[in-house]
């Protein structure tokens, strides 16, 4: 099976393209707001590098979310079109998993920065959810992780008051655990924000 993995759900570009249990190419790189302009023509030149054709995809995991607002919106549109275009599986992963089962410990709680003191976080244990995906305040979600400590902290961001061990990719065992997932319609692959965006909350107020 071939299998593209996309993750724009932060200022990185994380792709990488599998294949019979081996990864062919993979691209790690900092876009922050080019992410709209360079995205589509990274994954063109990553499939072009080695040779296979869009065509030649079998199933694509798209992180979708939590993370940037703007970048999981670029991933998943590229993502759903491509399957929908291409009549191609799509299953969808967290970006908290992906960041989780990269890392060696057992316990790990990834974060990704949300501003204002807020974290999009989680606790997993050998990939259970021990704390759930959430929106939480960084300080009570560290309270919470207390009763599951030792575990490492994993983020791409940094932090005044922590020392986070720094998010690399895993791109072989991310797509070998999460490829058998499910697959669903194009249609009904939607974005995990984890809060509403600040035109939402305005309209609430």
């Amino acid at each position: 099976m071939t299998v593209l993995y996309l993750d724009t759900s932060s200022s990185y570009f994380s792709a990488a393209i599998y294949q019979d249990g081996k990864i062919l190419n993979s691209q790690w790189k900092l876009l922050s707001k080019d992410m709209s302009i360079e995205a589509l023509p990274l994954l063109k030149e990553m499939l072009d590098e080695v040779n296979i054709l869009p065509n030649s995809i079998d199933k694509i995991l798209i992180c979708n979310g939590p993370g940037s607002f703007t970048g999981i919106r670029i991933g998943m549109t590229i993502a759903k079109v491509y399957a929908w275009a291409l009549q191609k599986e799509i299953a969808m992963v967290s970006s908290l998993e992906a960041m989780a089962i990269s890392e060696k410990e057992d316990a790990v709680l990834p974060i990704i920065d949300a501003r204002r003191g807020y974290v999009f976080g989680a606790l997993f244990l050998e990939g259970k959810a021990l704390i759930p995906e959430g929106y939480y305040l960084l300080e009570e979600l560290l309270k919470k992780a207390e009763q599951y400590a030792p575990y490492t902290i994993v983020s791409t961001d940094s932090f005044s008051n922590l020392s986070p061990h720094i998010y690399q990719p895993n791109y072989l065992k991310i797509i070998e655990t999460f490829m058998s997932r499910e697959a669903i319609s194009p249609h009904l692959a939607n974005p995990c924000y984890l809060k509403k965006t600040e035109a939402e909350e305005k309209q609430s107020v």
